[in-house]
C-alpha cells in the first residue's frame, strides 16, 4: 500500500509539474501614457491617450490616463510627443558609413567581421527610431541571417526587408568596375550571381537572389555615384532588362526598386512597372507624371546626395566620383522639389550607410527644405512607406491588431521636425528597447 500511495504521489507531482509547465505563460501587458498622440499620421494629433500592449501587439487606444489594470507595466510619457516607429526604405546595414575607411580595410576584414558591423548598424538604426528598414544592398546570406536573428529576438534591431545583392549589367554600378584583375578577381561576389545581361540572365539572376533569401529584389537602372566608374550616372540597363526582372520580382510576391539617377533610366523603370525609385537625382516633368500615372513611389534619399558630396571634396572617395557626386548634388534638390510639387508619392529612405547609422532622421530637415511640411514628411516615414511596403494598414500606425512599434520624442515635431533626431523612447513589438536616455 506504501509503495502505491507513494507511486500514486508521484505520479501527481507529475503531472502537477507538467501542467505547471504546459500552463500559458501570463500576457505582457504595458500601459503607456502619453502627453500627445499621433497615432495616425496624416490626420491630428491627440491629446493625453493611454496606449496599451498585450503581448507585443496593441490592444487599445484610449482617452485620458487610464489607470493599469493588475500585473500591468506602466511606461510615463506624459510630458511627450508619441508615434508611431518609423520606417526608412533605403539603408545598407553592411556598410560601416565611412567610405574611406572600408577601401583601406577591405583586404583585412571577412565577412564575418562585417555581419558583426551590421548587427552593431542595426541596433543604431532602432535606437534612432526607426523599428522597419528596407536593407537594399549587402551580402545576401548576411543579411538574410541579421533578418532572421532580429526576428527571434536574439539581437536588437529593426524589422528587417533584405534585397541581398544589387542586380546589375556587367561595368554597371553592382558589378565591381574600376578594379584592377587581381582585386577584381578577389573582390567580385561570384557565389551571388547578380551580374546579368540580356532579359533571359536577368531573370536568373532576380530568382538567384530569392534562392539565398531576398524579400525585395533591387536593380542598378543607371549608373551610380559611388561605384568606382567614370562612366556617369546615365541609363545603363535596358528596358527589357528592367522588365524581365520587376516580373520576376512580382511572380515570387516580390517589389522591385530601381537604383535610378538619370531620368532616361528612371522612366524605362516606371513603364516598366517598377515599385519604388530609389534616388530620382535627376527628374523632368515627362518622368514625373509618368510615376504619378503609374503609382510609383519615390525615395529620394536627401541624405545621400547631400554625404556623398561632403565625402568626394574631402577626398574620401575615389577620383571617378568626383564629378558624379557634384553632379548629383546639383541636380538632386530641384528633382525632389519638382516631384513634391507634381505629386508623386514620396516614401522616407536615407540610403544611411553612406550616411553614419542613426543619423536617419536628418533626413526630414531635407525634405521641409524640398517643400514637404513635417505632417507629410512624418507620414511618408510611416503609413506612406508601410503602403509602399505593402504592408498598408499593417504598419506605420499605432492601432488596435498592429505591431506595437512605438517612439517618443520631448517637443513636437509637427512644428520643429528635427525633433525626431532625438528619439528618447523606443518600443519594438512590444518591448522597450530605449526610454529616456537610458537602454
Amino acid at each position: 500500500m506504501r509503495r502505491i500511495t507513494l507511486a500514486a504521489v508521484t505520479v501527481l507531482a507529475a503531472a502537477g509539474a507538467q501542467a505547471a509547465w504546459a500552463a500559458p505563460a501570463a500576457p505582457q501587458v504595458t500601459y503607456i501614457h502619453a502627453g500627445k498622440l499621433l497615432d495616425r499620421p496624416g490626420q491630428a494629433p491627440r491629446g493625453p491617450s493611454t496606449i496599451i500592449v498585450r503581448d507585443g501587439t496593441i490592444a487599445e487606444v484610449r482617452e485620458g490616463f487610464v489607470a493599469p489594470e493588475d500585473g500591468a507595466k506602466v511606461v510615463e510619457l506624459k510630458d511627450q510627443f508619441v508615434l508611431p516607429g518609423l520606417i526608412d526604405m533605403h539603408v545598407h546595414l553592411f556598410n560601416l558609413g565611412d567610405p574611406l575607411k572600408a577601401r583601406l580595410e577591405a583586404t583585412t576584414r571577412d565577412r564575418e567581421d562585417d555581419l558583426f558591423t551590421a548587427t552593431a548598424n542595426a541596433r543604431a538604426n532602432l535606437m534612432a527610431g526607426f523599428t522597419t528598414v528596407r536593407d537594399l544592398g549587402g551580402p545576401p546570406r548576411g543579411i538574410r541571417a541579421l533578418r532572421d536573428a532580429i526576428a527571434r529576438g536574439d539581437v536588437p534591431g529593426p524589422t528587417v526587408i533584405n534585397a541581398g545583392e544589387m542586380l546589375s549589367v556587367s561595368g554597371g554600378h553592382g558589378d565591381l568596375g574600376g578594379l584592377n584583375e587581381q582585386s577584381y578577381e578577389a573582390f567580385h561576389p561570384r557565389d551571388y550571381n547578380n551580374v546579368c545581361n540580356g532579359a533571359d540572365d536577368c531573370r536568373r539572376a532576380a530568382r538567384e537572389q530569392v534562392r539565398l533569401g531576398a524579400g525585395v529584389i533591387k536593380f542598378a537602372a543607371t549608373g551610380g555615384v559611388l561605384s568606382n566608374v567614370a562612366g556617369g550616372l546615365g541609363q545603363q540597363m535596358t528596358s527589357e532588362e528592367m522588365k524581365a526582372i520587376i516580373d520576376t520580382a512580382h511572380s515570387f510576391g516580390r517589389k522591385a526598386a530601381s537604383h535610378s539617377h538619370a531620368k532616361e533610366g528612371t522612366l524605362a523603370a516606371v513603364n516598366a512597372g517598377v515599385d519604388t525609385i530609389d534616388h530620382g537625382t535627376f527628374l523632368d516633368d515627362a518622368t514625373v507624371k509618368a510615376m504619378v500615372k503609374h503609382g510609383t513611389w519615390l525615395v529620394p534619399t536627401m541624405l545621400a546626395s547631400e554625404t556623398a558630396a561632403q565625402q568626394a571634396r574631402s577626398g574620401a572617395l575615389p577620383a571617378a566620383t568626383i564629378a558624379k557626386a557634384e553632379q548629383a548634388v546639383a541636380a538632386a534638390r530641384a528633382s525632389h522639389i519638382l516631384a513634391v510639387r507634381s505629386g508623386v508619392k514620396i516614401a522616407f529612405g536615407t540610403d544611411t550607410g553612406v550616411s553614419r547609422h542613426g543619423d536617419n532622421a536628418k533626413e526630414f530637415a531635407l525634405m521641409i527644405d524640398r517643400g514637404m511640411t513635417p505632417m507629410s514628411a512624418i507620414v511618408a516615414a510611416t503609413v506612406g512607406a508601410a503602403d509602399a511596403l505593402g504592408q498598408a494598414g499593417k504598419l506605420g500606425q499605432i492601432a488596435p491588431g498592429l505591431p506595437a512599434d512605438i517612439i517618443a520624442v520631448s517637443g513636437d515635431p509637427l512644428t520643429d521636425v528635427t525633433r525626431l533626431e532625438k528619439v528618447s523612447f523606443v518600443m519594438k513589438l512590444g518591448r522597450v528597447f530605449k526610454q529616456e536616455g537610458g537602454e
